[in-house]
């Protein structure tokens, strides 16, 4: 019944039709833009297919046809999120970790996810949407499991000590303080945000010392 329930779910998110064409694919890219902008500006309860139709310049009905719902968009954009954030662990794998310090890997490890968060728009909305609305909410759990194991896989060449449960943890920790902080640097201005960058990365060498050390 639970998976019947997940797959219903999944089918009302899932775009009216795949762009194959070219044209398509850009008006698919520009709502998803579009509703990235209207979701910092206006938050996700404000957010409505009418008003994403209004600033697209085309009725609801068109809108329609490529997305059911206003979760369906949103839905989209978690997808994105997630693929960038599969593209910077891929990126973070790729690194010489098994020849670089502590202090060298979090410097090129944070400055690597971080792109992310800062290409984001509305962010700091759609990381609280993806844990806040059942339906999008499987999107979170990925985007969790994803850095967790990446990044125990990565502790692991760093030679931290632990079995792959307890790297795991760490990565649950890693995941946790540096999704909150980062957060909060893309949405501070610069000298507060360049200031809470530098506290992340000093807590993050902090807590890979403490288990290379123990």
């Amino acid at each position: 019944m639970l998976k019947e329930r997940q797959e219903k779910r999944k089918n009302a998110l899932n775009p009216r039709r795949q762009p194959i064409q070219q044209r398509a694919r850009e008006r698919t890219q520009q709502i998803l833009d579009i509703t990235a902008r209207l979701l910092e500006e206006v938050g996700v309860d404000d957010l409505t297919t009418i008003l994403i139709a209004k600033e697209l310049g085309i009725s609801v009905g068109s809108l329609y046809h490529y997305f059911p719902n206003k979760h369906a968009i949103m839905f989209a954009l978690g997808e994105r999120w997630l693929q960038e954030m599969t593209v910077a662990m891929k990126d973070i794998e790729a690194f010489d970790i098994e020849n670089m310090s502590l202090e060298v890997f979090v410097e090129a490890a944070v400055e690597r996810m971080l792109a992310v968060y800062r290409a984001q728009k509305a962010v700091l909305p759609l990381a609280q949407a993806l844990w806040s609305i059942p339906e999008l909410r499987d999107l979170d759990e990925q985007h969790d499991m994803l850095v967790i194991t990446k990044m125990a896989g990565v502790f692991a060449r760093l030679q931290l000590n632990g079995n792959k449960s307890e790297l795991e943890r760490i990565g649950r920790v890693y995941l946790e303080s540096t999704h909150s902080v980062m957060l909060t640097v893309v949405s501070q201005k610069t000298a507060r945000s360049k200031r809470s960058l530098e506290d992340l990365k000093a807590m993050t060498l902090a807590l890979l010392r403490l288990h290379a050390d123990s």
